[in-house]
């Protein structure tokens, strides 16, 4: 592959400025949420004693997630040497940044005392995965960041694939600790699983690179820069690929659950006679979040730029689902209080199925992370060189013009 040249989005236009007024907006309709509750107390939520992590936890989750997918794209490059995304790397490392920035966000303000946030930084215990997390995201940060300095900065381009690897291994090992959060968590069925750590890995492959199409596409299309079907396609056939991943540890997960007895009571919850629980994960998660963008992305359909864009939509939309079904579903189902015995009930709620229903600034709040997320992005392509000039087929594919030489010759 040739060079690859980067510049700044010119960002002059109406809808340039169109589109940060809309990002602003939402950004601060999520902090006036956050007051609202914090002024309040989470009273004013559909949370509760049994569903202390709500709306807000799902979106900050699936960003978090999301993040160390985004980053994939560069890792593909200067880790396994694949130059065809290369020119993506820039922004890979962006928004894995923005994205857990919009996370964070979201998880903080959702705190109650944002304030305390201080006692959490400098107080560990070190037998609490929530303590090791601290590290991992504040790490990643600064990882992510020297990796974008040695993409830049030409002199230090040769330290690119250590810095790469370095970036690699500490994303992985955060949504490991993401996914054991739940993992370990062994009083709750739905979560005592050590599944948790690498399904939540392949998620994050997912997600992020749904969101990494979805920025890039818009990202080029709005600059009027050429983005050729060789790029395209890959990221299109390499998104099916994790799409198909995800299903099948979805698919581990639930039969490994069924095979152990004491899990028939909350997989019977999820699958069968959960009521919003049991909709969102045949209609959201598994039908318009996994099988519709498969179907999509690996037939004829997937010839359509509108097509894939919508696959990438619906992964986006089906991943939040699996969230809240993860999250949300599984404080739902109470607790067992007596392994093997029968269920005990009692006035504080004890074996019953909790009801939750999602305030409006609770989805403000998760909204306005999300915003965030892509106002940085947005911000951060108008002051620095962050996406190419160009990934037409002739720029991003060595062989195009070989190919195409060929072909003149046959027609001739």
């Amino acid at each position: 592959m040739a060079h690859v040249h980067y510049d700044t989005i010119e960002g002059r236009a109406p809808g340039f400025y169109g589109v940060l007024g809309i990002l602003g907006a939402l950004i601060l309709i999520g902090l006036g949420a956050a007051l609202y509750i914090e002024h309040n107390g989470h009273w004013v939520t559909g949370m509760s004693n049994q569903i202390v992590w709500g709306m807000p936890h799902v979106f900050a989750v699936f960003l978090i997630v999301a993040a160390s997918g985004a980053l994939n794209v560069a890792s593909i490059a200067s880790v396994f040497g694949r130059q065809l995304y290369k020119p993506l790397s820039r922004l890979s490392g962006l928004l894995a940044i923005a994205l857990l920035a919009g996370g964070l966000t979201v998880l903080v303000l959702d705190l109650g005392r944002p304030d305390r946030l201080t006692v959490a930084m400098t107080y560990y215990n070190f037998k609490s995965i929530f303590a090791w997390n601290i590290f991992l995201y504040t790490g990643f940060f600064a990882v992510v960041a020297v990796y974008l300095w040695m993409m830049i900065e030409r002199r230090m381009n040769e330290y690119t694939k250590p810095a790469g690897m370095f970036a690699f291994i500490w994303r992985l090992t955060l949504t490991t600790g993401t996914g054991s959060i739940f993992g370990f968590l062994v009083a709750r069925d739905a979560y005592n699983s050590a599944l948790m750590a690498p399904m939540f890995i392949v998620m994050s492959f997912s997600y992020g690179l749904a969101i990494f199409l979805l920025v890039l596409t818009a990202a080029m299309r709005g600059s009027g820069r050429e983005f050729g079907d060789v790029v395209f396609g890959r990221l299109r056939k390499l998104l099916g690929v994790f799409v198909a991943a995800v299903l099948y540890f979805v698919a581990v997960y639930h039969l490994t659950n069924l095979y152990i007895t004491q899990r028939h009571g909350i997989e019977g919850f999820i699958l069968l006679h959960g009521g919003q629980y049991t909709k969102m994960f045949w209609i959201g998660q598994i039908f318009l979040g996994g099988v519709v963008p498969l179907v999509i992305l690996f037939s004829r359909l997937g010839r359509s730029r509108a097509m894939v864009i919508l696959a990438a939509l619906l992964v986006v939309l089906g991943g939040l689902a699996q969230m809240y079904v993860t999250i949300i579903g599984g404080q739902a189902y109470p607790m067992p209080l007596f392994p093997g015995k029968d269920i005990v009930s009692s006035g504080f709620f004890d074996g019953v199925v909790t009801d939750y229903i999602p305030s409006l600034p609770e989805i403000a709040l998760g909204v306005g992370g999300m915003a965030l997320a892509l106002g940085m992005v947005t911000f951060a392509l108008k002051v620095l060189p962050f996406l190419p000039l160009s990934l037409a087929d002739s720029d991003a594919d060595p062989h195009y013009k070989a190919e195409s030489a060929k072909q003149e010759t046959a027609a001739a």
